[in-house]
């Protein structure tokens, strides 16, 4: 038996890198999973399938409300509900590095409505279904750069800092209704999605991350996925407005 047997689960941002990893970590502990991504997700849906889950894909631009609503309308229409939301969906991949005066404004405004606003709005529509059945988890993906400042990149450490306000005024809010929203920080993730443009300085990075961090070893999904489970079952009923850093031991706090 799986610790999500019976749960219905909306990933955004699903259908590659981190996000992929959620939909099939999920789908292992039982959970019914809608992919909801901007890209197809037609692949991820066909591997929870054949592993023997239930899957579907929804087309979803997370910065449109409607597109919000009809992934969880299709959530309900699906599977019989909506139990779990995992607001993954955010622009960091190809993000050009560049120091905070030289951002654009156009730059900025692109990373906050699908980082901030993005986030805000899968919540907007996941809570009504929620509180229909006094109960539902939101586990908002934010980063390490919140808490360090993501060098060169203002836009980014800014818009995951905002989502930490968003999960703890959230929390507030709609504790009372059953629903408990915590947010995941990780630090860097190795995955098969490239992550910034690094003008060659990559491997440099990464080896001044591995200085900085107790467990000596660059991070991976499976990782943080675990953790996602934890929020998305019965045994997090206790927690709600906390951020829990994944990051190898790099940002204690």
């Amino acid at each position: 038996m799986g610790r999500l047997n019976g749960k219905v689960a909306v990933v955004t941002g699903g259908s590659q890198g981190i996000g992929a990893a959620y939909c099939k970590r999920l789908a292992e502990e039982g959970a019914k999973i809608i992919v909801a991504d901007i890209s197809s997700g037609e692949s991820i849906v066909n591997f929870i399938k054949e592993m023997g889950g239930e899957a579907k894909y929804v087309k979803t631009n997370v910065v449109l409300q409607e597109d919000n609503e009809r992934m969880v309308e299709e959530a309900t229409k699906t599977f019989g509900g909506l139990d779990i939301l995992v607001s993954n969906a955010g622009l960091y991949t190809n993000l050009e590095r560049k120091k905070s005066t030289d951002e654009t404004p156009n730059e900025w405004d692109q990373v906050m409505e699908v980082n901030i606003k993005g986030v805000w709005l899968s919540s907007k529509a996941a809570i009504p279904a929620m509180k229909q059945k006094g109960y539902g988890k939101i586990i908002n993906i934010a980063s390490t750069a919140a808490f360090s400042g993501q060098g060169h990149s203002t836009r980014y450490a800014a818009s995951k800092a905002a989502v930490l306000g968003i999960t703890r005024t959230m929390a507030r809010e709609f504790g009372p209704d059953g629903i408990r929203i915590n947010a995941i920080a990780p630090g860097p993730i190795q995955t098969d999605t490239p992550t910034l443009v690094d003008g060659g300085d990559l491997e440099k990075r990464q080896n001044a991350i591995l200085q900085r961090r107790a467990i000596k070893r660059i991070g991976v999904p499976e990782d943080v996925v675990g953790l996602c489970v934890f929020l998305a079952s019965p045994g997090s009923d206790f927690m709600s407005g906390q951020t829990v850093v994944v990051d190898g031991g790099t940002i204690f706090w």
